[in-house]
């Protein structure tokens, strides 16, 4: 079976991000693949370590930096990489459209999304490309066994957790829980560079029109009291909450 793990680089949890006059200046900026989607390398690998015979394709779309973190795919374990170019900003709907003609394309049995990508905070990559090639979808899955043409899977839902049995080919998001990924070995990062990483331009299937469009960003920043409270721990204490009632309002 062919599976596919789509994998976004953005900034590192750790990066500080300074505004700028048109938006947000990363220059300096650490950029890492994205947390949620190690998940869905890692599920991906361990499933072919269980014995399934399974070529893992790790796909990006987005900017040439995005290679960075496609290598790193590569360096866990997956197969081969394709890596659609482009640096324009594309909202998750149209993101779906265009991973779903690849996704087709490379005939996948299942394909594996971050459960919320950090960039954009947003949790629709996954339903929205489960939507455009009109597959089951699990959400913010933490569990997953592979049978006889179909998935069992535990998920959270907002009053706990939920079990479902799919059919095979579906689209997983992932998750914290689901499983804890392995970092990439030394002598893995060198065959890394041996693998292939297909380059594809963003209009090999036609033209591609973003239906969301970005027109400003914008870091909300504040200035710091720069207030000590001194003297006895117990009163400072007391003035630490009066402070944070009367004037932060956050108690």
């Amino acid at each position: 079976m062919k599976i596919i793990t789509i994998i976004k680089q953005v900034p590192d949890a750790e990066a500080r991000l300074h505004p700028a006059e048109e938006g947000i200046d990363l220059d300096g900026v650490t950029f890492v693949i994205d947390g949620m989607d190690e998940y869905g390398v890692e599920e991906a690998l361990r499933l072919r370590e269980q014995g399934f015979d399974a070529e893992i394709i790790a796909v990006a779309l987005g900017p040439q930096r995005y290679e960075e973190a496609i290598r790193t795919a590569l360096a866990l374990g997956a197969d081969r990489a394709i890596h659609i170019e482009t640096d324009t900003v594309l909202d998750p709907i149209t993101q779906a459209k265009v991973l779903s003609n690849l996704v087709s394309e490379e005939e996948a049995e299942l394909v594996f999304v971050g459960g919320k990508q950090a960039d954009w905070d947003s949790a629709a990559l996954g339903p929205a490309l489960a939507e455009a090639l009109g597959w089951p979808h699990s959400d913010w899955t933490t569990k997953l066994d592979i049978g006889a043409g179909t998935l069992t899977v535990t998920h959270d839902t907002d009053e706990g957790q939920e079990d479902l049995s799919l059919p095979l080919p579906a689209v997983i998001t992932t998750q914290q829980g689901l499983n804890e990924p392995r970092y990439p070995t030394l002598p893995n990062i060198m065959k890394a560079k041996r693998k292939e990483l297909k380059k594809l331009p963003l209009d090999q299937w036609g033209g591609v029109q973003a239906k969301t469009a970005v027109v400003g960003e914008a870091i909300q920043v504040r200035e710091r009291l720069n207030r000590v409270i001194e003297g006895d721990p117990v009163e400072a204490a007391r003035e630490l909450v009066r402070l944070l009632r009367e004037e932060a309002k956050v108690l």
